[in-house]
């Protein structure tokens, strides 16, 4: 079987290498790819905005899954588009990926489905939206309602904070995504991503992690699109991933069947566990970055086999099989990152750091200038250990970030603190 992986990052790299592994698999196609998924398939240009030429890239290269890394096209509707030319896609078409599209979407469902949440409102100008933070009072979190690069969230600890937010998103700091503001309050507890493909009827827990937004040690400065992250997640007990399938996953589904756009792909729960069990913070509807690359090195089933599966609705029983082991990933980003991250830098080193022992290193914003491999994102490569405890990961980690010559990145020292603690 060919397949279109589309995206370029290092979630598409982690991606990439699962599905590489496949035992069906023929030819995989990335698009558009990175210097690190060249390695592993065919990277191709394809304007993922033109639906009908990707439709016919699929049809010429007899592609039989099209996987959707980045939740753009999802919430533009190409799920729909490949559905209507007959071609399997991993994830949700249109309707349902406004899980993702839209935060005051999502809340609106929890209420009339009563799955557990934060208590919110929605506003579509600033004015009412101040008076509502000055009644309720900070902590309270602001959101833009669309989609913002993770970036679009504030947790503000004063009302003053609160109010700046308000402005912000209204004053176009996020564009179209800002058009309407989500204000709820604040949980408390702690963090944990949970994930689980869904086929429209069933659902399966894939895996759990714990990511790391902040982009300074301590979990200080602004929030980002993820500085590392480490699964499983302690907290994801059996019992934990019980109550979140039973509490959260299934009723989302039913509620979206019911609605008549069945969830198809896989749901990104972010949630807060607090001392009354797990709440829902905000739903993807694709994987995580960087949390894909932490859970898919833990991964013993056939990946293409789990997601054309879910695709054609068809889910296996389950579970997942899942390495014991330990996955921690360090985001090694440009300095600068996240406003004004420096491009053009060279890496060195990389080889090397490649060949220790239980290392993947992922590219997330590379590029090849010649031999020379150049810094061209902010998130510019995730260093991946594997180990048998978040400890032995994370100095696997560490070890191979140090062996990589490149001045001119910056990362957090601190991944998987709250874990190594517990060990």
């Amino acid at each position: 079987m060919n397949i279109l992986l589309i995206g370029s990052g290092g979630r598409e790299h982690a991606l990439a290498l699962a599905l590489s592994r496949s035992a069906g698999l023929e030819t995989l196609f990335i698009a558009p790819g990175n210097p690190g998924t060249a390695a592993l398939g065919r990277n191709v240009s394809l304007d993922v905005a033109d639906h009908k030429a990707v439709v016919d890239f699929c049809r010429t290269l007899q592609v039989g899954l099209v996987v959707v890394g980045p939740e753009a096209p999802l919430v533009a509707g190409l799920v729909d588009d490949l559905d209507a030319a007959g071609i399997p896609a991993f994830g949700p078409g249109k309707a349902a990926a406004q899980l993702e599209g839209s935060k005051g979407f999502t809340k609106d469902l929890c209420r009339e489905f009563s799955i557990p949440t934060a208590a919110y409102e929605r506003f579509s100008d600033a004015a009412s939206a101040k008076a509502y933070v000055r009644q309720q009072g900070a902590p309270i979190v602001v959101k833009a309602d669309g989609l913002a690069a993770g970036k679009g969230v504030v947790v503000a600890m004063t009302l003053a904070e609160a109010e700046a937010a308000v402005d912000l998103i209204f004053g176009g700091a996020f564009g179209a995504a800002g058009a309407e503001v989500v204000v709820e309050d604040f949980l408390d507890g702690e963090e944990a991503s949970f994930f689980a493909l869904c086929d429209g009827e069933r659902a399966l827990a894939f895996a759990s992690a714990q990511d790391h937004k902040r982009v300074g040690d301590g979990d200080t400065g602004p929030n980002t699109g993820g500085m590392g992250a480490y699964s499983p997640a302690p907290i994801m007990t059996e019992e934990m991933t019980h109550r979140v399938m039973a509490e959260i996953i299934e009723p989302t589904l039913r509620g979206m069947k019911s609605r008549g756009t069945p969830f198809k792909g896989v749901l990104f729960a972010g949630l807060m566990i607090g001392r009354d069990g797990p709440k829902l913070i905000e739903f993807n509807v694709r994987f995580g970055d960087p949390e894909t690359q932490v859970m898919l090195p833990r991964l013993r089933d056939d990946l293409a086999a789990l997601l054309l599966a879910s695709a054609k609705g068809a889910l296996p029983a389950g579970p997942v099989q899942l390495s014991p082991e330990a996955a921690l990933t360090v985001v090694y980003a440009a300095k600068g990152y996240p406003d004004a991250p420096e491009r053009g830098s060279e890496i060195r080193n990389l080889d090397a750091a490649s060949a220790m022992p239980g290392v993947t290193i992922y590219h997330a914003g590379t590029r090849l200038e010649g031999d020379r491999l150049l810094a061209n994102g902010g998130r510019v490569l995730n260093v991946t250990g594997r180990a048998p405890t978040v400890a032995e990961a994370q100095t696997r980690a560490y070890a191979a970030v140090d062996a990589i010559d490149w001045p001119g990145g910056f990362c957090r020292r601190d991944i998987g603190w709250r874990a190594v603690k517990a060990d």
